[in-house]
């Protein structure tokens, strides 16, 4: 095991530097950068001549590296994050980068997990449910949510939710986790039902993808399980049908779902982007949104870079997981 995450760990390494590279080439592509952000805002706002805020924007473009070639750019930015783990300063928040990201990745990663787990628990024991109740009315109903779970955009359900909220029920905190009479409150009860009023509609619109895939799938392997010898061999020794299906076909039903452990925890942080960004929550997805219009790079780049060591983290799980549901897996390639 230790090994294997040994050669995981060491593999990863050139595959998120070739991120690093790719992602910040595609954000640095398109034309502008920061400094007409800076002008727009000296004319807008300001009253700034446009020839004022030209030279407003050129001073800070000089100031801050902006002019510099995107390859100097680049291994300024990557050389402190090995050396000094600097992730550079940001522009628009006019902080350091890793405080932003401080700031919005844990309630970020605590909503995607929560997502996570509740859409496994539901959709697993919900496909288990139809798989054993198959063509009944509840296999039918249920086939409809994984129908509606999968193919409904979850921005266009947030929108939904978010009008229904806004306009029909009259509900004004929309867009923050608490009240504002619990901003500054030592955490209670109270505080984490407030907490839950507020960040349900995301809880909701993430898990119901999750739930409608793992259904679909757990529901079409168990299926297949079923009907194997070893499940017949197993009815043919009297055992119970509850402990033939959850002892001998369930385990080996849930493989390809463990497998998929590996992709579904940045899925689900990007289903809380999406959901976030229409509720206008302080998480990562309006920081990567807001940072991509005016151009401050180092925000966008290192947020891709955080989902990209989150995906590869998912996949080394996702092995580990397999290896302690089936013995018979081995990882590595050698014999353990």
């Amino acid at each position: 095991m230790l090994r294997f995450l040994t050669l995981r760990v060491l593999g990863a390494i050139p595959l998120l530097i070739l991120l690093s590279v790719v992602t910040f080439a595609i954000i640095q592509a398109p034309p502008g950068d920061y400094g007409d952000y800076i002008r727009a805002m000296a004319v807008n706002q300001g009253g700034a001549t446009f020839e004022q805020a030209d030279i407003q924007a050129e001073r800070y473009r000089e100031a801050n590296g902006l002019n510099d070639p995107m390859v100097v750019q680049y291994f300024r930015w990557i050389t402190g994050i090995v050396t000094r783990f600097d992730f550079g300063h940001s522009l628009y928040y006019n902080k350091p980068v890793g405080n932003v990201v401080a700031e919005r990745l844990p309630a970020t990663i605590a909503l995607a997990l929560t997502c996570h787990i509740l859409a496994s628990v539901l959709g697993i024991g919900l496909g288990i449910i139809a798989a054993t109740r198959q063509y009944s009315w509840v296999d039918t109903t249920l086939g409809i949510i994984s129908f509606l779970g999968m193919t409904i955009p979850r921005f266009l359900l947030a929108i939904v939710i978010l009008y229904f909220l806004v306009f029909r029920l009259n509900v004004s905190e929309v867009g923050m986790f608490f009240s504002a009479r619990y901003g500054g409150a030592p955490w209670s009860w109270d505080k984490f039902v407030n907490l839950l009023q507020h960040i349900w509609p995301v809880i909701f619109i993430a898990t119901f993808g999750g739930l409608a895939y793992n259904m679909r799938v757990m529901r079409a392997n168990l299926l297949d399980v079923l009907n194997s010898q070893y499940v017949e061999t197993a009815r043919a020794k009297g055992l119970p049908e509850s402990a033939v299906i959850m002892k001998h076909a369930v385990p080996n039903a849930l493989h390809p779902l463990v497998a998929y452990q590996g992709v579904v925890l940045p899925y689900m942080l990007t289903g809380e982007i999406e959901v976030a960004i229409v509720f206008g929550l302080a998480t990562v997805g309006p920081a990567i949104v807001g940072s991509m219009g005016v151009g401050d790079v180092f925000v966008t780049a290192t947020f891709m870079l955080v989902l990209a060591v989150t995906l590869i983290i998912g996949n080394i799980i996702s092995d580990m997981l397999l290896v302690a549901l089936d013995p018979r897996v081995r990882l590595g390639g050698g014999s353990e």
